[in-house]
């Protein structure tokens, strides 16, 4: 017998006797019996990885629920801006319209023999020599081929070229077909105007030419229609940016900036009728000036 208890199982006889002692100790201060602890040793894993399972469930219902907030938040906002965008864009729309409507109070009663048709823009037209625009009233509101078409400031946007029933085309003074008879406003200096010049910078502007080699021209001068039976006298076309002589040697030729910006006019007025200005009437003469502030050109 007194080899029946070898090292090992004294070593595995003496673990499981403190390991009962353990566990009654422990039961006791517990409260517990030794199944109920062996069930929460079992259990408590098995809760703490349900737990955690909840808390990230909750976590992710809590972020798509943010999320879908958010998301509603910045749809409704962006909305809201949509909104404001658009009411921005009518005023501004009103606002240009009353100051059409301003300017052509005063042009009509500055002109007041103009009869006039106004029309909005709806097609334009432009290669390097031709440029055109295309409105959205015709013959059934007055407006035939042969009319000057110009802006709310009396300034000349060009010739009405076809005309159809509830459309109308425009030919305008950037067109280098066109040309209209003009005087220089502060000397009465006389040539024609027409469209197709560039610069350097390929900005179109518009030529005079026919001006007499003595002529004196200065910079930013008005030039202005000398009157017809298509133009009125005295409708602003531009103003004198440059000048030389031409290449004969015997004229000069003035370099001009449109006075109307074609490019953004979103609405012209034809002049349907007007009283012609005899000679006698008008104000302006052919003067020639003998000293000249800021002249621009050659010679």
């Amino acid at each position: 017998m007194k080899h029946l208890f070898t090292g090992r199982v004294r070593v595995i006889l003496i673990v499981a006797v403190l390991l009962s002692a353990t566990l009654a100790i422990l039961s006791n201060a517990l409260g517990m019996n030794l199944p109920t602890m062996l069930t929460q040793a079992v259990l408590t894993p098995i809760r703490y990885g349900a737990t955690a399972l909840t808390d990230q469930a909750e976590q992710w219902y809590s972020y798509m629920f943010r999320y879908e907030a958010v998301a509603a938040e910045n749809e409704a906002l962006r909305e809201q801006i949509a909104n404001m965008e658009d009411e921005a864009r009518r005023a501004d729309a009103v606002e240009r319209e009353n100051q059409r409507l301003r300017d052509l109070l005063n042009l009509k009663s500055t002109h007041e023999s103009y009869e006039l048709v106004d029309a909005y823009i709806i097609g334009r037209s432009s290669t390097d020599w031709t440029n055109t625009l295309t409105i959205n009233r015709g013959t059934d509101a007055g407006i035939n081929e042969g009319m000057c078409a110009i802006t709310a400031n009396g300034q000349v946007v060009g010739l009405v070229v076809e005309a159809g029933s509830n459309y109308a085309v425009v030919k305008t003074v950037l067109d280098s077909t066109l040309e209209i008879s003009c005087i220089i406003a502060s000397s009465g200096y006389n040539g024609m105007v027409k469209g197709g010049y560039y610069d350097f910078n390929q900005i179109n502007h518009l030529i005079m030419d026919y001006l007499p080699s003595s002529a004196i021209i200065r910079n930013k001068d008005q030039v202005v229609t000398s009157g017809s039976t298509v133009y009125p006298r005295n409708l602003i076309v531009g103003y004198i940016v440059d000048a030389d002589y031409d290449d004969t040697g015997v004229g000069k030729y003035a370099v001009l900036e449109p006075a109307a910006e074609i490019s953004s006019l979103e609405q012209v007025f034809i002049i349907t009728n007007y009283a012609t200005i005899t000679g006698s009437q008008a104000n302006a003469t052919a003067t020639e000036p003998t000293v000249a502030d800021s002249e621009v050109g050659h010679g």
